[in-house]
């Protein structure tokens, strides 16, 4: 059979709505005796196809369409693809650290691909968690975006980068901002896995984990130097966001290389007209004369000392000697300026703001990885792959209480060691085995000093203050071996088994004990928890599906949960606690999902979480006293303790209409609950929230206009660590803090008037509503304008 010879021509393949590449498409003719995969920029070569073949188009995710090879010269070789909205077989990566089709998994998983990402253009890493809106996200400043899961947040839940984790020895139980270190604007793909991941990922994953995957360098099909760029500029109106991003790709059929720079700078964020007057920012402290002066805000609707700038790096090589050998190396750095802490900068005391300065330092984040993938049937394992990683992540906090001259500097650093092999091996038809190691080491270092205001000409080591942490030894060691089966018992059932062993060890010192006295200087804690899961899909049709699984969790206290003096909130001090121990989870998720052709997608989930153990922030005796001076200031002692038993439970709905071809209605709400075993709430979990979207999506041009919404959070369901912070929430009949409901009014427009060219326009909170989420220390932005322009060439 004749071939397309000397000037064979590459089909190119692109999801019709977005425009960007389909990768692993299959394209082959009728007799099924030749085929070819497009690769990461959707390309394949046809030159071992005739001109007259008709090829067949087929995806899991897409319709399968079939095209005569004469006719692609009429469309330039461009063909577009329509997504299957029928189909459960996507392929996810995040539940065993392979791929896997979604319809063999009995997780609940949230996937937001490249397209959902373009057409969403978020801000930050945090705002892209919450494009399905099944993901809560508080904010304590602009400058954050903390992500609350199930009734989970911080170190209770678990963010991955290309197969890395996140989570360090110093990650806290408050509110946690780091995610905002990553790049939205380079990510391929993030995949949210809901309830606990512990089998896989080992401490902290109890809530759910966040996988994101960056982009991947793209080598060239043919004998020519691939080569492509993109370049991206985004304004916003309420921060005045100003956002320029550049990255590029040159391949080579066995070399390629990408690199991607972004920088973003946002002024202090105007909040909307109407709302509580208690949230309007009417006074802020100003250095005026070597005096601190309490200003009148010219427009108390601008939250004055919110704004930061934030510039992110990213490299990436990739070597692939042969066609079964994948080397990857990554290097990502994430550096921003000084972010004000607004939560504390709108605290209050004897009718005077309290703080003059709050602010983190420049936070950084820097992680060089090296993975390297294997594709060889060996006794075994069929496939391996292999990760290590360092990660360097330095914070500091500055603060200085109204009329005082010392402001008080806190350092920490975190260098962070990790490798992981991973392995699986077909032992049958029907049963496959993944299996593998984990190895993590962390060394914190936290030191602080003072510096006089007044006089900037005495050094700063003369003035002490304590560290955040203890100022020796700081180690944290985790090591961990786990397994998961899968069999297909045939078409309709697929079981999912697993079993992991942890052991954690933790050593930390005091060198410098005359601030506060304590009982110890030596804190070790030594920790191992076997976890297990046992889940089940039984697939009615190929758009039918029912889930249950079970599965258990730990988290293992890290450095910051027993070692920490820190003012957590107005007039209360968290104490190190030396006997704290590893708290776990047993959670029970029961799941339908139902795709009813071009009519509606149905899926809801629902959950109920059992603790023991728990690690709570309590009242707490230090030394036979029930308050300490911190910081100048009388206050309350709390330490993080087990508080006992806890319980969550909740269900999530996901439902879209089909109202046309190119119209649908997209509705979610989510409902969750947690109290421990005095009752109490507990602090992560949200009011119930969720979203209504009126979808128009066409070749060209996508529109969203959607409805967001909060519920109320009374003062009684409060948690007992939210109901002090008064300068956060609105007050009700009684005085008392509670959290309002409210909804905004959102459009968002995508428009791709060709390949190369992409543009955003939209609206949020059209109806200019002043509103706070739960939780959240900044007032969200008013009336907000975006625009956003996209160039790229291939």
């Amino acid at each position: 059979m004749p071939s397309l010879g000397a000037e064979a021509q590459v089909i190119r393949i692109s999801d019709r709505t977005s425009g960007l590449p389909v990768v692993n498409v299959a394209v082959f003719n009728r007799a099924m005796n030749r085929s070819v995969i497009t690769d990461q920029d959707g390309k394949a070569s046809l030159d071992i196809f005739s001109p007259v073949d008709t090829v067949f188009l087929q995806h899991p995710s897409y319709k399968r369409i079939s095209i005569c090879i004469a006719d692609l010269g009429k469309t330039g070789f461009q063909v577009f693809l329509d997504r299957d909205v029928r189909l459960l077989n996507e392929i996810v990566l995040a539940v065993n650290r392979w791929e896997q089709e979604k319809n063999e998994v009995p997780n609940k998983i949230s996937i937001l691909s490249r397209r959902d990402i373009e057409i969403n253009n978020p801000q930050t890493a945090a705002d892209l968690l919450g494009i399905d809106n099944s993901v809560f996200l508080q904010k304590s400043q602009l400058g954050g975006g903390s992500p609350m899961i199930r009734g989970f947040a911080a170190n209770s839940v678990l963010l991955v980068v290309d197969g890395v984790r996140l989570n360090n020895a110093i990650y806290r139980s408050g509110n946690l901002q780091n995610v905002i270190s990553l790049d939205p604007n380079i990510i391929e793909q993030a995949e949210v896995v809901y309830g606990p991941g512990s089998v896989i990922y080992g401490s902290d994953a109890l809530g759910g984990v966040m996988d994101f995957h960056s982009l991947s360098p793209k080598l060239s099909t043919s004998n020519n130097i691939f080569f492509s760029t993109t370049a991206l500029t985004r304004f916003s109106s309420a921060n005045n966001e100003r956002l320029g991003h550049l990255d590029m790709n040159i391949g080579l059929k066995k070399w390629a290389f990408l690199g991607s720079i972004s920088y973003s700078s946002y002024s202090d964020l105007l909040m909307g007209r109407k709302g509580p007057d208690s949230y309007l920012r009417k006074e802020y402290v100003a250095r005026i004369d070597n005096r601190d002066t309490i200003l009148l805000n010219k427009n108390p609707l601008v939250q004055k000392s919110s704004g930061y700038s934030q510039l992110n790096l990213s490299t990436k090589i990739r070597f692939m000697p042969r066609e079964k050998v994948n080397l990857n190396y990554s290097f990502h750095y994430s550096g921003s300026s000084d972010i004000p802490r607004y939560d504390r900068l709108i605290q209050y005391k004897d009718e005077q703001l309290k703080y003059a300065d709050w602010y983190y330092g420049p936070q950084k984040w820097l992680m060089h990885s090296l993975n390297g993938n294997f594709e060889k049937k060996t006794g075994f394992y069929d496939n391996s792959k292999f990760t290590i990683a360092y990660q360097n992540y330095q914070e500091s906090r500055h603060s200085r209480k109204l009329h005082e001259n010392i402001l008080s500097h806190r350092f920490e650093e975190v260098d962070i060691f990790s490798a992981n092999l991973d392995m699986n091996k077909k032992l049958g038809d029907s049963l496959t085995a993944f299996y593998g190691l984990e190895g993590i080491f962390n060394n914190v270092t936290s030191v602080a000093s003072g510096e006089n205001i007044d006089n900037l000409t005495s050094p700063s080591s003369d003035i002490p203050v304590s560290s955040r942490y203890p100022d020796g030894l700081n180690h944290y060691y985790s090591m961990a071996l786990y397994s998961i089966l899968k069999y297909n018992f045939n078409e309709k059932y697929t079981l999912n088994t697993g079993l992991r062993y942890n052991y954690v060890y933790l050593h930390s010192t005091i060198e410098d004990n005359s601030f506060y006295n304590l009982p110890f200087d030596n804190i070790l804690l030594d920790n191992g928890a076997f976890n297990t899961s046992l889940g089940l899909v039984y697939r009615q049709n190929e758009n039918s599906q029912l889930n249950i699984n079970l599965a258990s969790g730990f988290r293992a206290p890290n450095i910051d949960d027993v070692a920490k003096i820190f003012d957590s909130e107005p007039g209360n001090v968290v104490v190190p606690n030396e006997n704290l121990e590893p708290e776990y989870s047993y959670n029970i998720d029961l799941g339908w999902i139902k795709k009813t052709g071009d009519i509606a997608d149905i899926e809801i989930t629902a959950f109920y979480t059992f603790l023991e153990n728990v690690m709570l922030r309590r009242e707490f005796d230090f030394n036979g006293q029930d308050s300490i001076m911190y910081d100048g200031e009388i206050s309350k002692v709390y330490a993080v303790v087990n508080a006992g038993k806890a319980r969550i439970y909740g269900f999530n709905l996901d439902m879209k209409l089909y109202l046309s071809s190119l119209v649908s209605l997209k509705s979610d709400i989510t409902f969750i609950k947690g109290r421990d075993n005095k009752q109490l709430a507990l602090r992560h979990v949200p009011p119930i929230y969720g979203g209504i979207h009126l979808l128009f999506e066409k070749e060209k041009l996508n529109a969203n206009l959607s409805v967001l919404y909060n519920g109320k959070l009374s003062n009684k369901n409060l948690a007992p660590e939210e109901q002090s912070k008064s300068a956060m929430y609105e007050l009700d009949d009684q005085g008392k803090p509670y959290s309002p409901s409210w909804y905004t009014l959102n459009l968002k427009t995508a428009f791709r008037p060709n390949e190369k060219v992409s543009i955003f326009l939209g609206i949020d909170n059209i109806l200019n509503y002043r509103y706070r989420p739960y939780s959240s220390g900044i007032v969200s932005p008013g009336r907000n304008f975006f625009f956003s322009l996209k160039y790229s060439i291939s």
